[in-house]
């Protein structure tokens, strides 16, 4: 699945579009590589995410095209 459609299905951002400028402008790291939106998010990817002054770190642990808002959460676990 592409970064951008993984950022907005777990909702860690709102959307998509939102997700896709996020990583043209370079806020978007996955296991420490600057990465575009095409990205292919795999189990297991460190993703680090710059909102503003704020960074924040999710490990993916599962990979799905739909979700269920309750079960957006169940994706990814935050790393410290």
């Amino acid at each position: 699945m592409r970064l951008d459609k993984f950022l907005k299905v777990s909702r860690i951002i709102k959307r998509r579009t939102v997700a896709n400028e996020a990583c043209d402008a370079g806020r978007v790291s996955v296991n420490g590589r600057q990465v575009k939106a095409s990205y292919d998010v795999k189990v297991g990817d460190v993703l680090e995410i710059a909102f503003g002054t704020r960074t924040v770190k999710a490990e993916v642990l599962s990979v799905a095209e739909i979700v269920k808002k309750d079960d957006a959460a169940l994706l990814y676990k935050l790393v410290d």
